[in-house]
């Protein structure tokens, strides 16, 4: 993840006081501040191994944010980095152990894979949330029927309670949306994905009313891409870009794939993918339109 810029002590006094700052992003927060600190020193990766029995290897993973700390690496750092000042000191271990107090999500580990573990740890925090999919509802608006219908096909050896934990994870993390201070989601959907009948008839008609209903609260906006609009902007499958209120971290495009995902913060791959979001939602249709084309389908099922 990128460094953090001038006011880094700011920035990681805002985050040990912040709620909803979970341990994923706060990882993030304090790896930006100790690279930024060890920069400004000279110090290279390999001596701050040293300093805390490491390799440069794990320097770079805990400034990317992708392992948890130790306080004790986190106090021989700042000693080496030369912080001395007792309030700083306190407001970056302070941090360390925020982002070491697992996240919900932790309680459903049997079923969670680590790559999408990140994923939710950074949904947590976001301040905005742009998705497109082309084969799926989002499981931020997929309801119970939908979701295990989606889980089985995922997860065709899966047991029936490995696919209720499933199911149940994902329920848990739709609370987000409900929750004071919400992120706003904003969705582009190809019509393949209201097409597929996930489910059966009644499964299907369920979703799609509950994905009007969803269109309705004011932090969700929900755009149709029809068939009959030709041609889409490339995004070469489903995209997800996260942004967040705090300015030490960058927004952060998620790629998902069948059995990993890419998170990529370079500002180059980013504004790459917000042009693509961009033309994608000026190529489909307005939330109003794209509203009668849910009832429309509805209606089709009878």
């Amino acid at each position: 993840m990128s460094a953090a810029g001038p006011g880094g002590e700011s920035a990681a006094r805002s985050w040990t006081d912040t709620p909803q700052g979970g341990p994923t992003v706060l990882r993030i927060v304090l790896g930006t501040q100790l690279r930024r600190l060890r920069e400004e020193r000279g110090i290279s990766r390999e001596a701050a191994g040293d300093a805390i029995r490491a390799s440069h290897a794990k320097i770079s993973r805990l400034e990317l944010g992708r392992v948890g700390f130790k306080e004790r690496d986190v106090a021989d750092l700042l000693t080496l980095y030369g912080v001395g000042d007792e309030r700083e000191r306190g407001e970056l271990l302070g941090l360390a152990r925020r982002a070491n107090t697992p996240g919900w999500w932790h309680q459903y580990a049997d079923v969670l894979p680590g790559w999408f573990e990140t994923h939710i740890g950074l949904e947590e925090s976001a301040h905005t949330i742009r998705t497109y999919e082309v084969q799926f509802v989002p499981g931020l608006l997929q309801t119970e029927a939908y979701a295990r219908a989606v889980t089985r096909l995922g997860h065709p050896r899966a047991t029936e309670s490995e696919v209720g934990r499933r199911v149940a994870m994902r329920m848990t993390r739709q609370k987000l949306l409900a929750r004071p201070g919400a992120p706003r989601l904003w969705v582009v959907l190809d019509e393949a994905c209201l097409r597929r009948p996930l489910g059966g008839v009644e499964v299907m008609r369920g979703q799609l009313e509950y994905l009007m209903e969803a269109a309705t609260l004011p932090h969700v906006t929900l755009q149709v891409a029809p068939f009959d609009v030709g041609g889409l902007a490339a995004a070469g499958g489903p995209v997800t870009i996260l942004r967040f209120s705090e300015p030490a971290l960058p927004d952060i495009v998620y790629l998902e794939q069948l059995t990993s995902a890419l998170y990529l913060d370079k500002q180059e791959d980013v504004e790459h993918y917000l042009t693509v979001m961009d033309r994608l939602a000026a190529e489909a249709e307005p939330p109003r339109n794209s509203a009668r084309l849910l009832a429309s389908l509805i209606d089709r099922l009878g």
